[in-house]
């Protein structure tokens, strides 16, 4: 034991040295369960709550414009194509 160091210094490092080693010890412990209990939900059952995904997408729509809702959305895509840009 050094001179210039005195005994509560010493059980000081020691005791640090311990909570050290245990929260080491249970930081891994988590990590695994967390991992472990990761890879079982992976490769288990899906949750019921969840409806299945649909295998395609919803139908296409398509609307039937009037002459006049034509030239109306002609108009308009001219009138958007003429402004300037910023």
């Amino acid at each position: 034991m050094p001179e210039h160091v005195s005994i509560l210094q010493l059980i000081g490092v020691g005791v640090l040295a311990l909570a050290t080693v245990i929260w080491v010890v249970g930081l891994v412990r988590l990590l695994r369960r967390s991992r472990f209990e990761a890879a079982v939900w992976r490769h288990g059952d899906t949750l019921m709550a969840i409806p299945p995904q649909r295998q395609s997408g919803p139908g296409a729509e398509s609307v039937e414009l009037t002459p006049e809702e034509h030239a109306a959305f002609a108009g308009l895509v001219r009138q958007f194509s003429d402004s300037p840009r910023f």
